[in-house]
Parts: C-alpha cells; sequence; structure tokens
C-alpha cells in the first residue's frame, strides 16, 4: 500500500514561483511521452507542437472570485477574516473563518455598510456555514468588498489582480485559479484553433479544498470537499464524437481532468448536466475520458501529485519533479507546466 510519504519530494525555496511569466504563454514546458518515456523542455507557447487537428482542448472556465474578507464582530468588534469555499445558494456559503472558535451560532459579522453576515452552523470541515446579508446584487457586493485568495505559498503582492484569472475565464464560483489554465494567452488560443483543435469550455468552481493537505497516512482515507461541475449538452456531445473517432481529449489543468471523469459513466460516455463530485484520483486509475494532461507542478504529498501519478506512475511523476527541480523549472500556481500526452 502506498501511503502519504511516498508522494513526497524535496523542493528548494527559490523554486515557488511568486509572479506569473510575462507574457503568459512564455512559462516553460516540460513535455514527456508516457509511451516513448521521452522528456522535452520547451517554452509553453510550443505546445502548438504537440496538439494535432481534431484534438479536443478542455478547458475550465470558472472566474475566481475575490473570495477572502475581512469584518468584525457587531458585538466585540473583534477583527475575523472569511475565506469563501462553497455556495450553497443565493444567500448561503460554506466558508473557513479565523478565529472559527470565537463564532457561534448567531454572531454578526460585519464587512462593510454594504455587507453583513450571521453565522449558521458548522461544515465538516472545521469551517462555518453563514448566510449574507446585502443590498443590490451579491457580486457587485462582493467585487467592491473582497480580495483575491492567494494560495499561502505566494507571499509577494500581484502587480495586476487579473493574472490570478486565465484569460478565458467568464462565470462561476471559485476560490482558487484552474492553475494550467493562466498560461494561455488569447493569441496562443486562436493559433491552436486556426490549427483544427476544438477547444471545449466545462465548468468546475475550484474550492479551497484544493490547498488542502492530506492527513490520512493512508491515502484512500482522505476525504475530498465537494466542488461543482457542469458539462452542457453540446459539449458532452463534441467529446464523446472525438472519442468514438479516437481523436485525443486532452484536459487542461487537474480540475478539467477531474471534471471529465466525474460526469463520465462506466461505459465511456460523457454526459451532460451539472453535480458536485468529490472524485479523488489517486494510482490505481483507469481513466475513462482524459487521452492527455497540461498541468502544474503540485505541491508535495498534495492530491494533485496523485491524480499525476494515476496518469503515468508515482515513482515516473516524483522522477519527472526531480528533473524539474535540476532544471530550475519553477513550482506551484504561477510556475512551469507539463504537458503529459
Amino acid at each position: 500500500m502506498e501511503t502519504l510519504k511516498d508522494y513526497y519530494y524535496e523542493l528548494p525555496q527559490e523554486l515557488i514561483a511568486q509572479q506569473p511569466a510575462i507574457p503568459r504563454d512564455s512559462a516553460r514546458l516540460l513535455v514527456y511521452n508516457i509511451k516513448t518515456k521521452v522528456v522535452e523542455h520547451k517554452i509553453f507557447k510550443d505546445v502548438i507542437e504537440y496538439l494535432n487537428k481534431g484534438d479536443v482542448l478542455v478547458i475550465n472556465t470558472t472566474k475566481v472570485l475575490p473570495a477572502r474578507l475581512f469584518g468584525i464582530k457587531i458585538e466585540t468588534g473583534a477583527k475575523i477574516e472569511i475565506l469563501l469555499e462553497r455556495r450553497l445558494d443565493l444567500k448561503n456559503w460554506e466558508v473557513l473563518a479565523k478565529p472559527a472558535k470565537r463564532l457561534k451560532n448567531g454572531t454578526i459579522i460585519k464587512f462593510n455598510d454594504r455587507l453583513s453576515s450571521v453565522v449558521t452552523g458548522d461544515t465538516d470541515f472545521g469551517g462555518k456555514t453563514i448566510e449574507f446579508i446585502f443590498s443590490g446584487i451579491f457580486e457587485d457586493v462582493l467585487n467592491a468588498t473582497g480580495l483575491i485568495p492567494l494560495p499561502h505559498y505566494i507571499t509577494q503582492e500581484l502587480k495586476d489582480k487579473s493574472s490570478y484569472q486565465t484569460v478565458y475565464c467568464k462565470q462561476g464560483t471559485s476560490s482558487a485559479a484552474p492553475t494550467a489554465g493562466l498560461h494561455f494567452t488569447p493569441e496562443l488560443l486562436q493559433t491552436i484553433k486556426d490549427k483544427g483543435i476544438i477547444v471545449a469550455e466545462v465548468l468546475l468552481n475550484v474550492g479551497l479544498g484544493t490547498f488542502r493537505p492530506v492527513k490520512e497516512n493512508d491515502i484512500t482515507k482522505h476525504k475530498m470537499h465537494t466542488e461543482y461541475c457542469e458539462i452542457l449538452p453540446q459539449v458532452a456531445k463534441i467529446i464523446n464524437l472525438a472519442k468514438q473517432e479516437h481523436r485525443r481529449i486532452v484536459a487542461v489543468g487537474t480540475t478539467s481532468a477531474r471534471t471529465l471523469e466525474s460526469m463520465t459513466d462506466n461505459n465511456g460516455i460523457v454526459q451532460s448536466g451539472f453535480k458536485n463530485t468529490d472524485i479523488f484520483i489517486y494510482p490505481p486509475y483507469n481513466f475513462k475520458s482524459v487521452d492527455a494532461l497540461i498541468t502544474n507542478f503540485h505541491l508535495p504529498e498534495s492530491t494533485l501529485v496523485m491524480l499525476v501519478s494515476a496518469l503515468i506512475g508515482r515513482e515516473e511523476t516524483l522522477n519527472l519533479y526531480k528533473i524539474a527541480v535540476e532544471e530550475k523549472y519553477r513550482f506551484f500556481s504561477f510556475g512551469d507546466a507539463m504537458f503529459i500526452m
């Protein structure tokens, strides 16, 4: 049985990217061919060389919300930080709170004159459920109040707040970016389409659980948090036709991969619709839809490293990460990328 420690690797602190590459597609790209075991070192815009006419490139068009809120408890004036985790309905959310222990049911938190909330309960991951009180359109109020929640390992202030959004983001309630997609530019996407590669859009709202460490030594006991995902009927049709014709399905990022695998039935047919998924992909796993994956370099002992390992094997994944460290690739959200095919 593989344990949590089996997914650990050494990473020098200086290789954790603090700012994105400019332009986006100038990041480096490690290309790995599963069949030949060949490793190549490229620039991200070179990905076009490895995409074939008829391939379906699946992107997650979710948008990152300004999900970090700072407020005060009305009764004491104590400072409270809230991180939006998952939307339950128009007014109610699951959140992470600091300090959570001081927030009893009925506690009112004021963020500004337009936005307050009341604590309504506890979640099963140590968070809280809250109901927002606001006037006007919630998204407008949130945009005027909240901050983009950068991962804890990014300690520098962003020069450009839009750099933590993909250029193709549309709508959604994500607390974190689908970071593999950060490397694409409008020009690169157009070049990809001009070559005859089909770009298919799916949606998965990324929760903060994506950064939560695995604490169970037996990784099979780790519980993933649920995230909303969606595939439209016309998109499912495009992907299923490609599968029938043995054309490749290339997932951009682990969120697109998890969406595809969550929405594919046991017969290999991608279903349209929406659901809350808690799919946890780790070895051994037989991918039902994903043929190739574009992804960043992920945290040691993370569920994302385990997903990559399910595609190419744990030892091979750690070997590629060792190569990436030796070649001084940049790691994590703003870092460089891999194309596994």
